[in-house]
């Protein structure tokens, strides 16, 4: 049995429970399940706006940021529920059953896959914690981006223990670096990290997703609000002005990292794996420019585009992140001056 494609089929499921994490989010669902493990104290999502309401008038306490009137919709509760089906009854039980396969081939198997998958199962736990802390903070700026990191921090782990796993059964892919390698991927990895939680924190900030304005190009985008957004006057509100700041920085520093490619990256593998991220980077910033001039009266923005927007800047942080890994586990230090 090839177990050693495990990890890759979680990471599948767990890019599932981050895309749909993405739908909770846009349909403003994320406390759309009150309590938690259950949901309205049911294990089934098709609860009525009556049965809602009796539910809160059982558990007053309960009552999130909306008040005791709001209903939501099957979908939105749906959303909700079928997260957690991924990520509590499907997700959990096959790292579990990951971290007992490796266990039970400790033989043959380095102690360094051995602690990758406790890892992964110490976070994945984690996940599970910090998604019942979401709820019941009722989905505050803090936990979502906790949550979203936590996602990434245990998707890594897998990418790890599938590389690691591999290489314990004799593949020895030899990647060649020097000193520049790791320091220039690791600001590519904080960059692009730094990017995608400041655009979670505006994306759940109310109001935010519309402070530079709905009106089009170029009032609303390139410019914010028909300025360059320099001046700040409310962090919280002005949120997307810093993001897009913060955007043209990093695309800066990739920029640079890519002209400056064969200086500090001899190896071509690592080249390809930064030119995929950096280019994932530029298709994203086309997208978030696409769901910002989306706006119409009538519908609002489409908001399937924010969610494949947070879809790519995960992949670029994971990309750039992997590349890491890469080095790390199957690094050969070049004897040449930097």
């Amino acid at each position: 049995m090839r177990w050693h494609h495990l990890p890759m089929v979680l990471i599948l499921i767990t890019a599932a429970v981050i895309a749909v994490g993405g739908t909770i989010r846009i349909y403003d669902a994320g406390e759309s399940c009150p309590d938690w493990p259950l949901c309205f104290g049911t294990f089934g999502f098709d609860v009525s706006a009556e049965e809602q309401a009796a539910w809160w008038a059982e558990n007053p306490e309960e009552i999130d940021s909306r008040g005791e009137n709001h209903r939501y919709t099957t979908f939105q509760i749906f959303t909700e529920w079928f997260h957690r089906l991924l990520a509590g009854s499907i997700l959990g039980p096959l790292v579990i059953l990951q971290f007992l396969i490796v266990r039970k081939q400790n033989l043959s198997l380095s102690v360094e896959s051995q602690r990758l998958a406790t890892l992964s199962l110490v976070l994945v736990i984690w996940q599970g914690f910090i998604g019942y802390v979401t709820v019941k903070w009722d989905n505050e700026h803090w936990s979502v981006g906790l949550h979203l990191i936590s996602a990434l921090i245990f998707t890594l782990s897998l990418i790890a223990l599938h590389i690691s796993w591999r290489r314990d059964l004799g593949e020895n892919m030899q990647i060649r670096t020097v000193n520049k390698t790791m320091n220039r991927l690791s600001i590519a990895t904080v960059g692009s990290l730094v990017v995608l939680l400041v655009g979670t924190f505006v994306s759940t900030t109310e109001g935010a997703n519309q402070a530079c304005g709905v009106s089009g190009i170029p009032y609303s985008w390139p410019l914010c609000s028909g300025t360059l957004g320099l001046i700040i006057q409310d962090i919280f509100i002005q949120s997307q002005a810093i993001h897009r700041w913060l955007v043209i920085i990093v695309l800066s520093i990739l920029i640079w990292l890519w002209w400056t490619r064969f200086d500090w990256a001899p190896d071509e593998r690592i080249r390809k794996l930064s030119n995929i991220a950096t280019c994932t980077f530029v298709g994203n910033m086309a997208l978030g420019a696409a769901y910002v001039i989306s706006w119409t009266n009538e519908s609002g923005f489409i908001e399937w585009l924010s969610v494949l927007h947070l879809l790519l800047a995960s992949l670029t942080v994971l990309i750039f992140s992997s590349s890491l890994i890469l080095i790390y586990i199957h690094g050969i230090r070049k004897n040449e001056e930097e």
